[in-house]
């Protein structure tokens, strides 16, 4: 009788991690805020923290022609958090290598030269073999209408207060260009 507990025991955990493990399958998400992310001072973020607000996830990096957009991050940032609007920005050494730094020099550089204070997070891949499960959400073409591989750093990703891939704009786009504004002024609109 005592073996027979422990075989069930056993059977009934594998069970549940296998079930588990399915439910963050990104095949089986349906947002990019059902995802648990690390943050760059290495604390567990989860995003579904976020829901409510209007977001916009952005692939950056430190090393590249497009850099300077953290200026222009920041700025957006500051101009609409108080109404609901927050930048994620997620490091990734994808392009050229372009991002080879640790967390901590990352976090440095940013508040340093760019005065960042939205969100950051460590270092993940957003292409590639090893592309992080949020990344495979965001690019999954099934998914939601904004799909499709990353090309270059500062893709920017568009999340409505319903937790909705809403639009995507890519690496040329300024993070202050009319039409990012304006998506971004809709979305918070929107209720």
């Amino acid at each position: 009788m005592n073996r027979f507990r422990t075989v069930f025991l056993v059977m009934f955990v594998l069970g549940f991690q296998i079930l588990m493990a399915e439910d963050m399958n990104p095949k089986k998400v349906s947002s990019p805020l059902q995802f648990t992310m690390e943050s760059i001072d290495g604390n567990n973020i989860d995003l579904g923290n976020f829901k409510g607000n209007v977001v916009l996830m952005v692939n950056v990096a430190s090393k590249c022609g497009f850099t300077p957009q953290y200026e222009g991050l920041q700025a957006i940032y500051e101009k609409y958090k108080d109404d609901g609007f927050v930048v994620l920005g997620f490091p990734a050494n994808n392009f050229a290598n372009q991002e080879p730094g640790s967390d901590k020099e990352i976090k440095e550089f940013c508040t340093t030269n760019y005065g960042v204070t939205f969100p950051m997070f460590s270092k993940i891949s957003v292409k590639g073999d090893d592309q992080h499960p949020l990344y495979q959400y965001l690019t999954n073409k099934k998914k939601h209408d904004h799909g499709g591989e990353i090309g270059w750093n500062f893709t920017k990703f568009l999340i409505n207060r319903d937790g909705e891939v809403v639009n995507r704009f890519e690496s040329k786009v300024k993070p202050r260009d009319d039409q990012v504004i304006q998506a971004i002024e809709s979305a918070l609109k929107a209720s």
